[in-house]
């Protein structure tokens, strides 16, 4: 296992992270405890959770992921042994945003951090968090696959508001840093400036998408990457398995994803399946799967702090980490760039 700072900390994280949305869905308690042993096992230290988990988000299974993580926690002691990230849930600004998270409570101000926060730790049975995450921006963005901005008037909670909340949290030693995702270039600059003008917090991380069909993180965010220090914790480094070609010339594996929920439309077109077709064939043109090339793209990436991914078998657990150890050739990144200059962003 490779090791990076988690952005602009101290904090030293592997660069496969793991992924748990699936715990409470798609794997039991029993499956999680043993994805996050072999993980730790094969070096493995950020674990990655939300509020909302697992997906698609339900009241009936709404916090189960956290209570698994928490119920290893407690049954192996091994707390100090990762770097343990959660996310307080934002508003529900469209249809597939969860409304029912403390009644529709998610709005970023204090009543509904603090509950968020309190609510997380219990299920996790930690006292701290070493990553404390917003889920997703007060304010409606372009996120989540939408392409155009979405003009409108909305009461939203001011910036400053939650960073002095989040302030709080980390003087009273339960959470040690912060970070955002699905934010936007504007989101994270006013961050980093409200941060800087009234000595609150700093964000450390991002968690953004990025992979091979939505590359988007590369024209507008990058940039804070390289001169303010922060860390991409990359999420859908597989395109909802996409891009692990078991969804190539139409299949439809049966315990699927995009085969189980409709919710995931993003790389399902027929313009990003037919681009992720390209991708594949190329990754096994030079002797890899496509696991190895579309995880390694994002691993290489000097903005990426950490690529999470997530995994609902031992055995796709163990591919995905392993990649790790993959060092794609510049002759293959050219032509992964060719492809990306023919077909760029599908699936943004």
């Amino acid at each position: 296992m490779k090791y990076r700072k988690l952005g602009n900390t101290d904090l030293d994280v592997s660069l496969i992270g793991l992924g748990t949305m699936t715990y409470g869905e798609q794997n039991s308690e029993a499956d999680a405890h043993a994805q996050l042993d072999l993980a730790l096992e094969l070096g493995v230290t950020l674990v990655d959770t939300a509020e909302m988990y697992p997906v698609p988000p339900m009241a009936a299974t709404q916090g189960l992921t956290e209570q698994y993580i928490g119920t290893w926690l407690a049954k192996t002691g091994r707390r100090k042994d990762i770097v343990l990230a959660s996310k307080i849930a934002g508003p529900q600004r469209d249809p597939k945003r969860p409304g029912h998270i403390r009644n529709g409570g998610t709005s970023l101000d204090r009543k509904n951090l603090e509950q968020a926060l309190h609510d997380s730790l219990r299920r996790l049975q930690t006292d701290y968090l070493d990553l404390y995450q917003l889920h997703w921006p007060d304010r409606s963005t372009v996120t989540f696959g939408q392409r155009s901005y979405p003009w409108k008037e909305e009461d939203t909670i001011p910036i400053e508001e939650t960073l002095a909340v989040l302030d709080d949290f980390v003087r009273q030693g339960k959470i040690r840093h912060i970070g955002v995702s699905n934010e936007t270039p504007w989101g994270v600059s006013r961050f980093l400036e409200l941060s800087r003008s009234r000595s609150l917090p700093l964000i450390a991380t991002i968690q953004n998408p990025y992979n091979l069909l939505n590359r988007v993180f590369e024209e507008g965010l990058s940039e804070f990457c390289r001169y303010d220090g922060l860390g991409l914790l990359a999420y859908s480094p597989l395109a909802m398995g996409v891009l692990t070609g078991k969804y190539d010339h139409g299949a439809q594996p049966e315990k699927g994803r995009l085969t189980l929920y409709e919710r995931f439309t993003r790389y399902d077109a027929p313009r990003a399946r037919e681009t992720a077709l390209a991708y594949n064939e190329l990754a096994r043109e030079y002797g890899l799967t496509p696991t190895q090339l579309a995880l390694a793209w994002v691993n290489q990436q000097a903005f990426t702090s950490s690529n999470l991914i997530g995994a609902t078998t031992l055995e796709q657990l163990r591919e995905n980490i392993a990649t790790a150890d993959v060092q794609l050739s510049d002759e293959l990144i050219a032509k992964i760039n060719a492809i990306h200059h023919h077909s760029p962003n599908p699936a943004p």
